[in-house]
């Protein structure tokens, strides 16, 4: 699913800091279509381009048809901010599950882990999940993450040529890094298969969640058998990992050890459910800060006094030695950069519910068993939140602005009791590769917009060229004696 450079709604709204509420009670307006199809060709053709149109069509709710007539299915999406909060907090998030199509063909690929279990099932594997993710336990992950910036900066030091692409650099550090994390010694055995599985799965989750006709998983299509060899190759050597880790007389101190070792009551996470979560893992520990790192990147290398002043500040706080996790938290203006980036280009562009019973969101009548997007790209792109929205401006982030700004007016990584565990990580992960590659070199980008493609996140439909100019001397190339992925 592909769409063009980002751009503009098609009639913006009035500028201002906060929308008006919304007070209707009627049904929400439906996007206009085609007969044959309704939404379906824009939908899989661009939903990012369809999901501004639909907004400055329709406003604050709005419903899309999608599939032949006869079998047409429709959904609906939230654009406001009001409603974004309503679905996504006590007590009505009660009534949003993650029973949607999309959620339920994500289930069947990744397993049911901590972002796709609900009610007792979701209670009970965070129970064991939380202390893995709590603030002092991410920071602890910050010497791997300082190491794997560090080896992208010896690369980059050594390469004769300085042209690269962005977003194939920031997933291979990214991936390194959550590799390392979750598998410790193995991960270079893990990597070539993480490769060539995970995007396979990404598509096929998109193509089965939205797809108006669906071929049965268990009919041998030539994609169907696609999906089955990447499943079972990736099943199969987590299985074996976690076994050996069963069988050892200790499991290690790796996240996947811990959750070897993790214990509640006397209960413990089985090999299936330790596989879920190292899957979903894997897809949002390093997909969401790869998106967020190379767009960030990007953005700098288009506006030299915004790169300038996160230089000045990463060679304020970076200073001698491996950079620590305090060194990491005092990355204030970065952070900035990065979570103006994450708004501009959220890594997830939608997020997906099903309505239990009916209900009104921004007084519109939303019916049992529809399902309902939340639209961060489109919430993040509304002239009324977001003065010139498609300007780059981290200033946006102020601990001031964001006071002044609506609560649910950002929301990259969701928000509430489904949030997403895992924000402090890519946050943090983020900041400490923007502040090391930023001091060390000078970025320029080639292009002044990039293509855009959405899987199960937001991503450059090609390569994001920039050009890194060095500006310290060369890196000892054996800083790091350690095995690294």
């Amino acid at each position: 699913m592909s769409c063009n450079s980002i751009r503009g709604p098609v009639a913006p709204r009035q500028p201002g800091r906060t929308p008006a509420p919304c007070t209707s009670s009627r049904e929400p307006p439906t996007v206009r279509g085609t007969w044959l199809l309704g939404s379906t060709r824009e939908l899989l053709r661009d939903p990012l381009e369809l999901g501004l149109r639909g907004y400055a069509e329709g406003g604050d709710v709005v419903r899309y048809a999608v599939g032949l007539p006869g079998r047409r299915r429709e959904f609906f999406t939230v654009n406001h901010p009001d409603g974004v909060g309503e679905l996504l907090n006590a007590p009505n998030h009660f009534n949003y599950r993650k029973d949607s199509e999309f959620y339920r063909a994500m289930r069947d690929l990744y397993g049911n882990g901590l972002v796709t279990s609900q009610d007792e099932t979701w209670l009970r594997q965070r129970r064991f999940i939380q202390p893995l993710f709590t603030p002092q336990s991410v920071d602890g992950y910050v010497t791997t993450m300082v190491d794997g910036a560090e080896r992208v900066a010896i690369r980059w030091h050594n390469c004769p040529s300085r042209l690269v692409d962005l977003g194939a650099e920031m997933t291979t550090l990214t991936l390194g890094v959550a590799a390392r994390i979750l598998f410790g010694v193995q991960a270079p055995q893990m990597l070539p298969v993480l490769r060539t599985t995970l995007p396979v799965l990404g598509r096929a989750v998109l193509q089965r969640g939205v797809s108006a006709v669906r071929f049965p998983s268990a009919w041998p299509t030539p994609g169907n058998r696609r999906i089955a060899r990447a499943e079972s190759r990736l099943d199969g050597l987590c299985d074996a990992i976690i076994e050996r880790r069963r069988a050892a007389a200790e499991p290690g101190v790796d996240l996947i050890g811990r959750l070897v070792a993790a214990q509640e009551c006397g209960d413990a996470l089985s090999t299936a459910e330790i596989r879920d979560q190292v899957k979903v893992f894997l897809l949002a520990g390093h997909d969401t800060t790869a998106t967020m790192l190379t767009f960030a990147l990007h953005l700098l290398g288009k506006n030299a006094g915004v790169q300038n002043r996160a230089r000045d500040e990463a060679e304020q706080v970076l200073v001698g030695g491996t950079p620590t996790a305090a060194d990491a938290h005092a990355l204030t203006y970065t952070t900035m950069v990065l979570k103006e980036a994450a708004r501009m280009y959220p890594p997830s562009p939608y997020l997906t519910r099903r309505a239990v019973e009916e209900r009104e969101v921004c007084g519109y009548r939303i019916p049992a068993g529809a399902d309902v997007n939340l639209a961060p790209w489109v919430v993040h792109h509304r002239a009324d939140l977001w003065p010139e929205p498609f300007r780059f401006d981290p200033e946006r982030f102020t601990p001031d602005s964001e006071r002044e700004r609506h609560k649910y007016a950002w929301f990259p990584f969701g928000h509430g009791p489904r949030g997403c565990i895992g924000q402090r990580f890519a946050m943090l992960e983020a900041a400490v590769a923007l502040a090391i590659l930023v001091r060390e070199f000078e970025f320029c980008s080639l292009s002044d917009s990039v293509a855009l493609t959405t899987d199960l996140l937001l991503h450059p439909a090609g390569e994001v060229p920039c050009r890194v100019r060095r500006r310290v001397p060369v890196r000892p190339a054996n800083r790091h004696t350690d095995q690294w992925p």
